[in-house]
């Protein structure tokens, strides 16, 4: 095989997944390939197979620090300008594939909120572009990791350990890692039946009673299709049902920020007091992106019982076993939500301990564990 070999046979392992089972890309499709160039061994490795499938790659490739210089030093005009190549993975696409590969995941943390917000609610419409194609079926997306320094280090592990820590939560030690990710899907999706006709949920934890309606709304399976690693089934509340207050367990990490024990109060679904510890005023800021970012767009389990530690990563983060996430802002149309915003941030409340959640006041999960 020609050209640089990968670092990592497990990395050709990925690829492969990553191709042929969460994008199953086919002949004549346009795929994009996102990453930074801290991720060229994995962005080789799936271009290599995206072009043997017959397909078309459109590698969009980043380079660290043109985030920080953009953010640093544009106006306004350049700020809610998209360039032309901004189109092609919402608009144009058949598949996305997006590679996490930071160099420093704090690299914006002393940018102004205000200048991060007015990017995003220009490209608010490519944002909605993307969930319609995503719902319609004409846009298959998958978002995935490549590791590095940078998230080793806030998941506070060595390199090496953190790769095993990455290859494991993917299964891709397994003999048949497709068909272990389809074994997960066969037991989300028993989670999925059960919750198909029900309206009430009660979730009740430390610092946390909240209520949320779900009738009519579809739960999701994400068995390795959306994400990679994957392992929770969400969908998108009634937008007015959610009422009661929720405190997350874990820092919230977003747009180089660390946001520390965040409280959410809610009446009739909006979002109507918040605290945090840490970074309070970007988390009220974001709060102002638009109406829809103080309103739920997501609610979601998740059931990855290989991960288990906090790694300050959402993609793990919120599939560690045991644990419930909501998202503020923009909802997945696919689930029959209808929230829109220019916003979609998770965040996470482990339930691992002294928590209940009822549904239709059946006892549905105990301290993390699913009772049905």
């Amino acid at each position: 095989m020609k050209g640089e070999p990968v670092a990592d046979s497990r990395l050709e392992t990925l690829s492969r997944i990553l191709v042929e089972y969460s994008l199953d890309v086919q002949p004549h499709q346009l795929v994009t390939i996102g990453g930074s160039t801290l991720a060229a061994p994995l962005i080789r490795a799936v271009y290599r197979r995206v072009i043997e499938r017959g397909a078309y790659p459109v590698p969009q490739i980043s380079l660290p620090g043109l985030s920080e210089i953009f953010y640093g030093k544009a106006n306004d005009d350049q700020l809610r300008f998209i360039r032309p190549d901004e189109h092609i993975m919402p608009e144009q696409a058949d598949a996305a594939l997006s590679i996490l590969s930071d160099a420093n995941t704090k690299a914006l943390s002393g940018v102004d909120p205000a200048r991060q917000q007015l990017a995003r609610q220009a490209r608010a419409d490519l944002t909605k572009r993307y969930l319609e194609r995503s719902a319609a079926g004409e846009l298959k997306w998958c978002v995935t990791l490549f590791p590095t320094n940078a998230f080793a280090q806030d998941a506070e592990m060595s390199l090496s350990d953190y790769e095993e820590f990455v290859y494991s939560a993917g299964l891709l030690d397994a003999a048949d890692p497709v068909a272990e990710w389809q074994a997960v899907s066969r037991e989300q999706q028993r989670l999925v039946d059960w919750l198909s006709d029900k309206q009430h949920v009660h979730v009740t934890a430390p610092g946390t009673d909240l209520r949320l309606e779900i009738s009519g709304r579809k739960f999701i399976n994400a068995d390795g299709r959306y994400n990679f690693p994957d392992g929770e089934i969400f969908t998108g509340p009634l937008e007015n049902s959610v009422n009661g207050h929720v405190r997350f367990t874990f820092p919230c990490s977003v747009a180089g920020r660390e946001v520390e024990d965040v409280q959410l109060w809610f009446e009739n679904g909006k979002v109507v007091k918040a605290t945090a510890e840490k970074n309070e005023e970007y988390l009220l800021r974001t709060l102002d992106t638009d109406e829809g970012a103080r309103y739920l767009g997501e609610f979601a389990f998740g059931t990855n019982r290989g991960i288990s530690k906090f790694s300050s990563n959402i993609l793990f983060d919120e599939k560690i076993g045991g644990t419930m996430h909501l998202a503020l802002g923009a909802s997945y149309p696919e689930t029959g939500g209808v929230n829109e915003s220019a916003i979609h941030w998770d965040m996470i409340c482990d339930l691992r301990q002294q928590s209940e959640v009822r549904v239709d006041d059946q006892l549905f999960m105990k301290d993390g564990v699913f009772q049905v």
